[in-house]
């Protein structure tokens, strides 16, 4: 099933969204608190860095692009500075936002502070709204430009008053006209506006809602429960999260169950975006929805690993199908991200900085890849949350080893190492050390390998902090070429 799952993934690329919904500005302030204000009985925070992402709806969004797809987003934003960073961060996603209206009122925004990974405090700021009577004439008519080619709609109702009962019946109705499955991520307990929708994702807590009463988290009871709301509302399928217990999905051939695997668990923020996006993904691919399932349970599995609102990418998503936990055997070679050149190494390193990652770098020839190596390099991915390798070429390696060297053209080790599940992206540099390269990236952390001290290591005063791996004694591609000739 996982390769199954794969080819789910590899099927959405490109694939034509809309999502429609409460589009909101997730804001997180990052720094340490290590006293109490004088002031009140309250941790003083000292602040030392400030990200923003899409959140709601855009998390959605946001979401279905890192997986892939090709997006759009239709919703309501306030004409403010919220709103115009928003816009930015979806236009630097790839994401249409043609389809945001401007509206009066504040942008929905959500502002976390917080003290390593312990969020301390949440601020909102929202005007509950939906669309005023003459706009929504102008809406619709937006709709019918944005549906021209879709595969597949998402309503994301987070209760903020978009997705109201005016709303959802039209792009229901729209989208079956159009033969465009509609998934709904819901809200509330009058699920009357969602009728006639191919797929709602409720959580356990939403499914009581709308059953009117609470529903026991077994497969049997959300089993039953799903099926008689299913029925009550002329839906296609039910897929319910249940927390730990994994999700069940719900539809005419009956209910199929996916148990959640044990993880460590940071945040529950965004994971039912998450397993909004993949399944909305597989719906308008028309996929197996019960493998489909297995590839939003492992992503969901990722975003609660992580502090704070979160997108997975497909390569992400790729990596964690990659063992089968039943058999415990490869199904597809996971592949990091190679550079193209340095710049496309800086974008890519932005951007994971602004989902709030940290970066380690490390670097070498790795010509002859051994145990050494793989200590090294998992090492340094423990430390941070992303890891760039940046690889000699050729000539830097002939002139920093030998005219025999390297063994392997840069091409061939770039491939090896790229195949390493502790590496997200390789890169390579051509002088005779990286402190070039370290200084356009700015790593979080610098790892090297071998007795140096950390002010010996080039780039280091580019670098937040600077790690020293200790070597693996008798590991060194120097001393396995030796051995090879002796025994020659």
């Amino acid at each position: 099933m996982p390769a199954e799952a794969f080819q789910i993934i590899e099927s959405i690329q490109g694939l034509p969204v809309l999502v429609i919904g409460d589009v909101m500005l997730d804001t997180y302030y990052q720094g340490t608190a290590g006293r109490i204000s004088p002031e009140a009985p309250v941790p003083v925070v000292r602040i030392d860095g400030e990200h923003h992402v899409p959140g709601g709806a855009g998390n959605v969004a946001f979401n279905l692009a890192r997986l892939g797809c090709s997006v759009s987003l239709a919703g309501l934003v306030g004409d403010d500075e919220p709103g115009g960073v928003l816009r930015t961060l979806l236009d630097e996603a790839g994401i249409d936002s043609s389809g945001l209206y401007a509206a009066p009122g504040p942008t929905t925004r959500k502002t976390r502070v917080l003290a390593a990974t312990q969020h301390l405090v949440r601020m909102d700021v929202e005007e509950r709204r939906g669309l005023a009577a003459g706009q929504m004439e102008s809406f619709a008519a937006s709709l019918s430009r944005l549906f021209a080619g879709v595969a597949v709609v998402v309503l994301s109702d987070y209760g903020k008053g978009l997705c109201d009962d005016a709303l959802c019946p039209l792009v229901i109705e729209q989208c079956r006209g159009r033969g465009i499955p509609v998934l709904v991520d819901p809200k509330g307990e009058d699920w009357e506006r969602y009728r006639g929708a191919a797929m709602v994702t409720p959580n356990l807590g939403e499914l009581s809602l709308a059953a009117g009463d609470a529903v026991p988290n077994d497969d049997s009871a959300v089993a039953a429960t799903g099926e008689l709301v299913r029925e009550r509302y002329d839906l296609s399928r039910l897929l319910v999260t249940r927390s730990g217990a994994g999700m069940s999905l719900i539809g005419p051939e009956g209910a199929q169950h996916r148990h959640t695997e044990a993880r460590e668990i940071s945040d529950v923020s965004g994971a039912g975006d998450t397993v909004a996006a993949v399944m909305a993904g597989a719906l308008g691919a028309g996929r197996d929805l019960s493998v489909a399932m297995l590839a939003a349970n492992r992503a969901a599995g990722i975003v609660v690993g992580k502090a704070g609102t979160y997108a997975v990418s497909a390569e992400e998503l790729k990596r964690e199908l990659r063992v089968h936990p039943e058999e415990g055997r490869l199904t597809e070679p996971f592949s990091a991200a190679v550079a193209a050149d340095w710049d496309d190494a800086l974008g890519q390193v932005q951007r994971w900085r602004r989902c709030g990652f940290r970066v380690a770098f490390t670097n070498g020839c790795f010509d002859l890849l051994h145990p050494g190596h793989i200590d090294c390099l998992a090492e340094a991915r423990r430390m941070a949350d992303r890891l760039v390798v940046a690889v000699n070429s050729d000539s830097s390696v002939r002139r920093l080893k030998g005219p025999d060297r390297p063994l392997q053209d840069q091409q061939s080790r770039v491939k090896v190492l790229s195949a390493l599940a502790a590496v997200d992206m390789v890169v390579v540099f051509d002088g005779d050390t990286p402190a070039e390269l370290v200084r356009r990236l700015r790593p979080d952390v610098l790892v090297k390998g071998g007795d140096y001290r950390p002010d010996e290591v080039a780039g280091a005063e580019s670098a937040d902090s600077v790690e020293i791996v200790p070597f693996v004694q008798d590991h060194s591609t120097t001393d396995l070429v030796e051995r090879i000739r002796s025994r020659r």
